[in-house]
């Protein structure tokens, strides 16, 4: 070997750690979340626009904001929900729980 080279030495690949995975796991449903939010507010607004006569743009804007982010907001919780019960956070408060019940 040539002087000032090494020999390559293969370095195992880093664990992924488990808050890692879980906080790219909700974003990746988020944004799929907030797709879906977009065609409600879409669809909103377009049943807005075909019921009423008069419509003005105050409106139709207030429409989609509440629609759109209360189906974002909405899904959000409920996919920190789903999330928190499949990482085993709420196993170990169970379990606490349980222990205080069988003290009394």
């Amino acid at each position: 070997m040539e002087r000032g080279q090494r020999e390559a030495v293969p370095q195992p690949d880093p664990t992924p750690s488990p808050a890692n995975s879980t906080v790219r796991r909700f974003w990746r449903l988020f944004r799929l979340l907030a797709l879906f939010a977009v065609v409600v507010a879409a669809i909103a607004v377009l049943l807005v626009m075909r019921g009423e006569t008069g419509v003005h743009i105050h409106m139709l804007i207030a429409t989609a904001l509440g629609a759109g982010l209360t189906v974002l907001v909405g899904g959000a919780l409920m996919t920190l929900v789903f999330l928190s019960a499949s990482s085993g956070h709420d196993d170990a408060a169970a379990t606490h729980r349980d222990e205080e019940s069988d003290e009394e």
